[in-house]
């Protein structure tokens, strides 16, 4: 039976990708919302959210993830796009230094203009191309030290760690809001209820599903 796009939740957390064009911000946020991989898919235009709703910690979160465009044209949306967010996944292509080296550009930039106690996690995506890796997974970890970031390596394509990124960081937004929540005895935050909510239970980590192919 469909639920209605109302349904109940306890919060909703906001979380946005951000990194340079081409590194897999859109299949991560495929993969996690709908469990798909598309090979061809063209870079994004403007902003773009799906939504999934999932337990974490025992409730049940709204999980709103906000996909944008990495090309430099498109950072007037900037503010805007950062606004309520709780989170931030900054993505990098481990087989592209420069997409490594553009991080702390990035990073100058979610600080500039997001909350300060947003939740950020560093990933170095495609993991799969092994032969292609050109930034070391040391390099990035000392990096994530030494900025205070949480990191991981995924895999969109294979769907390794995917799930394990986006859980750790709602679980780590929840303990944070969970705690202003005890001592200002405010309701659960809440912002945009628009987009498609996938109810999603215990996922199968070898079924994945792909949405197109190369031929």
């Amino acid at each position: 039976m469909a639920r209605r796009p109302d349904e109940d939740y306890d919060y909703l957390f906001k979380v946005v990708l951000i990194g340079d064009s081409g590194v897999g911000k859109s299949n991560l946020l495929s993969r996690f919302t709908r469990n798909e991989f598309c090979l061809e898919s063209k870079s994004t235009i403007g902003v773009e959210f799906a939504t999934r709703t999932l337990q974490v910690e025992g409730r049940t979160v709204k999980a709103q993830i906000w996909d944008t465009a990495g090309q430099e044209r498109y950072r007037a949306i900037t503010s805007a796009y950062y606004r309520g967010a709780l989170g931030a996944l900054l993505v990098y292509d481990v087989t592209k230094p420069t997409s490594f080296e553009n991080v702390s550009r990035w990073l100058k930039e979610l600080r500039d203009h997001a909350d300060s106690n947003i939740v950020i996690m560093l990933i170095g995506n495609k993991t799969d191309l092994k032969h292609l890796r050109a930034v070391a997974t040391e390099d990035a970890q000392n990096f994530a030290e030494k900025e205070g970031l949480s990191f991981i390596e995924t895999s969109a394509l294979e769907a390794t760690n995917v799930e394990k990124a986006f859980q750790t960081i709602l679980s780590e937004i929840y303990r944070i809001i969970s705690k202003k929540s005890l001592s200002s005895d405010e309701p659960a935050p809440t912002s945009i209820k628009e987009g498609k909510t996938l109810v999603v239970g215990p996922q199968e980590t070898n079924n994945k599903k792909t949405c197109c192919y190369a031929s």
